[in-house]
């Protein structure tokens, strides 16, 4: 049962955006300050990717009990809605874009969500309990990292060297995010337990993830240069924020999903862009600047597009 009123939404909705603002100012604060400087940010970014994000979604998924709640039709609408997303994405992007040298940042940061950092917390602060977040995070997040290899790996350093085959499923082999995933998948599905110890320690690595990323993006963040590139942020964020969402989520109440279900959907498609976006594409030579301005922006909005649609929601009678 819900446990917020309506009109909490909103007020929840800032609780959880206005620290990623603050941790992006503090970040470019710290860099103008002099305390941190790019040494800082590039040995922050191979952390994050390498260490601390695979560990978040480590914990994520071992933390609940999958095995005993796993629903194969759930995950498959997860996965196929992912998929079509980031297709149609993909191709409109290559037919009506026309600057090569951002493509794959535009076509990261339109389908890739916050699954795994916002989901879990959202649901459970709605219900009690995470539902069927986790479920969702299985059926999404390895095609968002998948595709996100693809993609940057073809589309990095401007789209001039394009890589073989087998090069590119290295890359997708080599993901640690992915990595984090499939070896978490044993443990979440058999409900095995670490020692006290152990999973505090994964938490503490899994805490940084976030921070040390916002951190990262408001160090190099470039206002100037975000400015020039407002009209592919603002057709991003529409497409992350709204037009996934006027997609995907009537056929999921056709289907019968409700509460938890359908809240872990909307968060699935219409969650803002995450900030492993900005990590990937600046270690893959994508553009980090257009990435970076549409994380900043789908966070500033989700605030109000997520309440939205939770209210329309919840008006109709679905949660």
């Amino acid at each position: 049962r819900e446990r917020i009123p309506d009109m909490s939404n909103f007020i929840y909705s800032i609780n959880a955006t206005l620290p990623i603002f603050l941790l992006i100012i503090l970040g470019k604060v710290l860099y103008k300050g002099r305390i941190i400087g790019k040494d800082f940010t590039t040995a922050a970014d191979r952390y994050v990717f390498y260490v601390a994000l695979p560990a978040l979604v480590f914990k994520d998924l071992t933390e609940n009990e999958i095995g005993s709640r796993f629903d194969g039709g759930y995950v498959l609408f997860c996965f196929l809605s992912t998929l079509v997303s980031i297709l149609v994405i993909w191709g409109l992007t290559e037919l009506f874009m026309k600057e090569e040298n951002q493509k794959g940042a535009f076509i990261q940061a339109s389908y890739r969500s916050s699954a795994a950092l916002l989901g879990l917390a959202f649901i459970d602060n709605m219900y009690d309990g995470a539902g069927m977040a986790p479920l969702m995070i299985i059926g999404a997040v390895p095609l968002f990292n998948i595709f996100a290899v693809i993609i940057l790996t073809v589309k990095g350093d401007n789209g001039s060297a394009r890589p073989d085959l087998k090069t590119t499923l290295r890359n997708i082999c080599k993901n640690p995010i992915l990595i984090g995933i499939l070896a978490a998948l044993p443990f979440a599905f058999f409900d095995i337990q670490f020692p006290a110890p152990i999973n505090k320690g994964i938490s503490y690595l899994a805490g940084t993830a976030s921070p040390l990323a916002l951190l990262s993006i408001g160090a190099g963040f470039e206002g100037r240069k975000a400015i020039k590139k407002i009209k592919p942020t603002l057709c991003a964020a529409f497409i992350k924020l709204f037009a996934l969402c006027a997609l995907f989520l009537p056929l999921a109440v056709s289907l019968g999903y409700r509460n938890q279900e359908l809240v872990g959907i909307l968060i699935m498609l219409g969650s803002p862009s995450t900030v492993s976006c900005y990590i990937m594409a600046k270690n893959t030579r994508n553009d980090e600047v257009l990435t970076s301005s549409i994380i900043v922006l789908t966070t500033l909005l989700s605030s109000v597009s997520l309440t939205m649609w939770i209210y329309l929601l919840h008006s109709m009678g679905y949660l």
